[in-house]
């Protein structure tokens, strides 16, 4: 498949330059009859694909869309993932997809329901001896049928040497 530079540089060639197609076909590498298809007709443009449906992950779109309306309510670190689903649809259910079937779909299906945003990842380096780091967290967990959120500070603070006191 023919990138949009390579279309730009066989018409350009041809056009301004005004090099034949056998020169043209020296250069790229490309056959002649791929050299005489691009100058008869202007480039096509980028299509975009039709949605593929999940013939597959039919019976179970209902469930995993259940999970994951569900996990709204847990912390962010305790959301299903998509290999997580894979893997329990495996397990409790028997199926036979592929992990990139799950991949697509619980990609899509988060967007949908609002469960992924624009994610932001700001690196920490604190100086040694300094600057320390705090984070924070919230764990929720489960005691048979109740369930208690608990918030957690994790502190460290590093010494000269660099190792965390």
């Amino acid at each position: 498949m023919l990138t949009v530079d390579q279309y730009d540089f066989i018409r350009t060639s041809h056009r301004v330059y005004g090099k034949k197609v056998k020169e043209i076909v020296r250069e790229t590498g490309h056959s002649k009859n791929t050299i005489k298809r691009i100058l008869r007709g202007e480039y096509k443009g980028y299509k975009e694909r039709e949605s593929q449906p999940f013939p597959v992950l039919e019976p179970y779109l209902e469930m995993i869309d259940g999970w994951l309306k569900r996990d709204k309510e847990n912390p962010k670190k305790q959301r299903h993932t998509a290999i997580r689903i894979f893997n329990r649809l495996k397990a409790e259910h028997g199926f036979q997809g592929a992990e990139t079937t799950v991949r697509r779909y619980v990609r899509q299906a988060k967007l949908r329901l609002g469960l992924k945003g624009g994610e932001v990842f700001i690196p920490c380096d604190p100086e040694a001896g300094i600057e320390g780091e705090v984070d924070s967290g919230y764990i929720k967990r489960h005691f048979g049928a109740a369930c208690a959120g608990q918030r957690r500070f994790v502190c460290l603070g590093t010494g000269p040497s660099g190792y965390g006191i």
